[in-house]
């Protein structure tokens, strides 16, 4: 049996989620009495797919307070904007695109601005935004979230701005309201937080220390999910591999008891950490018949330097180790990660032991990226004599490298056949899905098969994307 709900995950007391349920009845009847009609509020979600979820409960929040959601920024009497801070492009559009809503505030006064995630849970951002952008209504960190129905409330019934950016080390917030942008695909958190504190990464400091949520109120989510007709769910976290701080659980055992529900599903996850990826968690994904057969392992450098500078906690040797068992258990596996070019001091030599590292590995695809310096981070500090410049023909040359290494993999697909889930209708009139090795794969086939699983046969690779045939 695992441990309390309450004192296994230090989740937020029943009663405060039952104070914000009161405020989003208040709200409801607030607007309700202003508008003569639905009010309508465009989110937008920036970042990871844990921004992803947490954007559906502040959806899920926005219909509770009888808001309908609409895709029309234009139309909308709420934005809301759900920022991301792992990079600095990220933030640079942020900016960009508020301002770009002063016009529109003004020739709609009643309009609300809404920001908040990770990017606000930064005191500097927030700042700036308070400073700058005056017009904004309602700015919120990550561990506020839950209290949205709170301040739209304080903002509707006063009019007085709200900013809280509470800096705690975090809670988890369960039973909020939930509205899902898939009907067959779902996102799963079952934790949140980081304790790893990589030299180059915000996490920590804007997600707040890792806390698991109860293992069985993830099973009972799992469940209801299934039931519900969800195809392809996917537990996320931070680092997943270190789920069951505070229970007597660990990922593997909870992928064990997920897998065991009935139905016909697939679980994925994300994102694994090197340093805590186990043996027994690769037996565990090779034993499991509806967990899917990919891993995204993300490595960050092939230099035992670097590594250690990005304070990540493994070495080459231990990572190309793990892939070695992982391939010798499920030799189907795919295995996609990201990596960082261009980390301060890195030099030329040390960026082709990253390079060495891709051609030996196999991955199937990569998220690659030139480092991004992020404020408050030990990186940040540190000397940065490459120009960018320089970075960005380091860059150029690790996507050749990967580029032939997934043409070798996705050639070697034509003439298989995989079960897809037919996801949607792509520009090209054909169905589009995903193989479980999170490869896209396109076909002809009728439009009602989406949402359903289809045996596919690979007819064409064409590096990123198969090209296939019903059977």
């Amino acid at each position: 049996m695992s441990q309390p709900i309450e004192k296994a995950t230090g989740i937020v007391p029943g009663k405060d989620i039952e104070k914000q349920r009161e405020y989003s009845t208040l709200v409801a009847e607030l607007v309700s009495m202003r508008y003569s009609e639905k009010p309508k509020a465009f989110v937008h979600t920036y970042g990871c797919q844990g921004n992803v979820a947490d954007g559906e409960r502040i959806e899920g929040m926005l219909v509770s307070m009888g808001y309908e959601l609409i895709s029309d920024v234009d139309q909308a009497d709420l934005i809301l904007f759900n920022t991301c801070a792992i990079r600095e492009h990220a933030e640079d559009r942020l900016y960009g695109n508020v301002g770009a809503l002063k016009v529109l505030k003004k020739s709609k006064p009643g309009l609300k601005i809404v920001l908040c995630g990770c990017m606000m849970q930064q005191k500097h951002a927030a700042e700036k935004i308070k400073k700058s952008y005056p017009f904004v209504d309602i700015v919120f960190g990550t561990h506020a979230l839950y209290r949205f129905p709170e301040m739209l409330y304080i903002n509707l019934s006063s009019g007085k701005k709200v900013f809280d950016i509470t800096d705690e080390p975090g809670k988890i917030a369960e039973d909020l309201p939930i509205h899902r942008d898939s009907k067959f695909k779902a996102w799963l958190p079952i934790m949140y937080g980081c304790n790893n504190f990589c030299s180059y990464c915000v996490v920590p400091y804007v997600r707040g220390r890792e806390r698991s949520r109860a293992p069985q109120v993830i099973i009972d989510e799992m469940k209801e999910l299934v039931k519900q007709g969800y195809k392809d769910i996917t537990l996320l976290g931070q680092n997943v591999n270190s789920y069951g701080k505070g229970t007597d659980y660990n990922f593997s055992r909870l992928l064990k008891e997920l897998n065991s529900i009935e139905g016909d599903f697939l679980i994925r996850f994300m994102t694994s950490h090197p340093k805590d990826c186990t043996f027994e968690l690769l037996d565990t994904m090779s034993q499991c018949d509806k967990v899917a057969g990919h891993l995204h392992l993300p490595f960050q450098s092939g230099n035992n330097r670097v590594l250690k500078e990005m304070n990540r906690g493994y070495t080459r040797e231990k990572y190309l180790e793990l892939l070695e068992y992982a391939y010798k258990v499920m030799p189907d596996l795919s295995v996609t990660a990201d990596v960082i070019v261009g980390f301060p001091g890195e030099t030329y030599e040390e960026f082709l032991d990253t390079v060495s590292l891709v051609r030996q590995a196999g991955f199937t695809s990569m998220y690659t990226f030139i480092y991004s310096s992020r404020p408050g981070t030990k990186a940040a500090e540190m000397p940065d004599p490459v120009s960018r410049d320089e970075k960005g023909k380091w860059f150029s040359e690790l996507l050749k490298v990967q580029e032939d290494v997934a043409d070798k993999r996705t050639s070697a697909m034509v003439g298989r056949t995989f079960r897809v889930l037919c996801e949607s209708v792509n520009k090209n009139g054909l169905i589009e899905g995903r193989t479980q090795g999170n490869i896209i794969i396109e076909f002809p086939a009728d439009e009602n098969l989406i949402g359903s699983f289809a045996n596919v046969k690979v007819t064409e690779s064409l590096i990123w994307i198969l090209k296939g045939e019903l059977q």
